[in-house]
């Protein structure tokens, strides 16, 4: 029977074993296309598409544990010209001259991973998540771990579902910076997302400014 989760990407999945290695090598050195793009806005937002449509508060995601990258990424003008990524499994892959109209911060380096929404109204939704930034990198590399973790102890549950959450702090010269979080409700097998039931949230107040775009 063809899942929510089985249907991830469709490439060839090393072992469990093969993945956890890798992950522990990787993540730390710090997916593939065609999916929506999440990003992680400046606000604190979880967004994605073209419209940057905000995720819902309380929605759960399932990780794709295969869809680990790692990589390399140039912008110019704001939009990126060129991008070589490569799966966690693999070293980090190797770059030549950088495109024409690469800005002068050149090659950055990447990493990113795949999730589908499980619950809500966005349910069915694969996504793609991509960061340079050290906040996101980080969010990445303690999520890849946690996973690592998990398979050592059990192979037979690799896919964490995790809600969507972020913190702030206080950067002297930036003021408030946001950063991405990603919150471990449970690993569960890569067939079974579809089962999952977790308690709905006890709802949150409001901030005293609310400026979330929300879709009709």
């Amino acid at each position: 029977m063809t899942t929510a989760l089985t249907t991830f990407g469709n490439a060839k999945l090393p072992s469990v074993a093969t993945l956890s290695s890798a992950l522990k090598k990787n993540v730390e050195n710090i997916a593939p296309s065609g999916m929506a793009i999440l990003k992680f806005d400046k606000t604190g937002a979880w967004v994605f598409g073209a419209n940057a449509d905000e995720t819902e508060e309380g929605s759960l995601w399932a990780v794709n544990p295969y869809s680990f990258a790692h990589g390399f990424i140039a912008w110019g003008d704001g939009q990126p010209v060129g991008e070589v990524m490569a799966p966690m499994t693999d070293d980090l892959p190797q770059v030549g001259p950088l495109p024409p109209g690469a800005d002068d911060k050149g090659w950055q380096t990447q990493v990113g991973l795949a999730l589908k929404c499980i619950s809500g109204q966005d349910k069915g939704l694969e996504v793609r998540f991509s960061t340079t930034s050290v906040g996101g990198k980080r969010a990445v590399q303690a999520l890849g771990i946690a996973i690592a973790e998990q398979i050592d102890k059990d192979q037979t549950n690799p896919v964490a579902v995790v809600t969507l959450e972020g913190s702030s702090y206080k950067h002297s010269s930036y003021g408030k910076v946001h950063t991405p979080e990603f919150a471990i409700v449970k690993f569960v097998s890569l067939d079974g997302a579809d089962d999952v039931q977790v308690a709905a949230p006890a709802p949150a107040p409001e901030p005293e400014k609310t400026t979330r775009r929300r879709r009709a």
